[in-house]
């Protein structure tokens, strides 16, 4: 077997745990997908004959290309106030997509990646690496371009940060139960019965992208969030449940078939705590539907 092929066959063992790494880095599937290619593209560049631990190496090589990618969005994105949602994983209620198994983890719901959105792109990456996949911090130092010390304050920083994530109920039934009534409750127009299933301090995100400004927004509380609902009633009318980072949430399409929001709902002791919802058309054409599909 020739070199290139055998480091292949290397590279292919570890690219779901790769782009499981980039995408909670990243919060976007395609960005993730770009991070491992680069990885490989560095890898079959590199004589790699005394690397003991390829998975650690390539572990590494993906935390540069991503601290990378996310100093460079930053700098694009440092005048705009615009909500952003990260590429939400979709799955049909009843699990998730194996294909995507490894990338929603255990709870990698899009409330999460939006607050990983706050962070700064050396804290996000030693808490990523560290937090969610064991790597030492005198690992992660020469990424960052810190001391050991100095990584573990960034990783711990960015705890503090994620700790104010709504963490949803276990009981996947009940958020179920939960988003059914509060669809039904839109479908209807009841803003009583919309008040009833919202947490108080509810927060609700939309993320319009360039091509419909006008959605873009971030609404706080019960009854804006409920009045929110009403305006957009139609939504509703041809919503449906699926799982969206294996978290309960919903799907709406136009009449034409044209996906208009795809929505993320986390469910915190039997009320809608946070919703955070993508209808920008452009990112919405470029995630896989199919799986919805009767």
């Amino acid at each position: 077997m020739e070199e290139r092929d055998w480091l292949a066959q290397r590279f292919e063992a570890h690219r779901t745990h790769l782009r499981a790494v980039a995408y909670r880095m990243l919060g976007s599937v395609n960005d993730a997908d770009d991070a491992v290619q680069e990885a490989w593209i560095r890898l079959s560049r590199t004589d790699t004959s005394d690397v003991e631990n390829i998975r650690a190496w390539l572990t590494t090589v993906v935390g540069r290309v991503c601290l990378n990618m996310l100093r460079a969005r930053r700098s694009r994105r440092e005048a705009s106030l615009d909500v952003h949602i990260p590429d939400p994983i979709v799955s049909d209620e009843t699990g998730v997509d194996p294909e995507h198994e490894a990338l929603v983890g255990d709870s990698v719901g899009l409330a999460l990646l939006v607050v990983l959105d706050t962070l700064s792109p050396a804290e996000r990456v030693a808490f990523v690496l560290h937090d969610v996949f064991g790597v030492p911090f005198d690992e992660i130092a020469p990424i960052v371009g810190r001391s050991s010390t100095a990584t573990r304050q960034l990783a711990s920083r960015a705890r503090r940060r994620v700790r104010g994530a709504p963490v949803p109920d276990s009981d996947l039934a009940r958020r179920r139960a939960v988003v059914d009534a509060f669809l039904a409750a839109a479908r209807k127009g009841d803003f009583e019965a919309l008040v009833a299933v919202l947490d108080p301090d509810v927060v609700l995100r939309v993320d319009g992208g360039v091509r419909r400004p006008g959605f873009t927004r971030i609404v706080h509380g019960a009854e804006a969030v409920a009045a929110r609902a009403l305006t957009f009633r139609r939504f509703a009318e041809s919503a449906r449940l699926a799982l969206v980072n294996g978290a309960v949430g919903g799907v709406a399409w136009a009449p034409d078939g044209t996906p208009l929001t795809v929505m993320g709902v986390t469910v915190r002791n039997g009320r809608i705590v946070a919703m955070d919802a993508l209808a920008d058309p452009d990112r919405l054409s470029e995630l896989d539907l199919t799986v919805l599909e009767d």
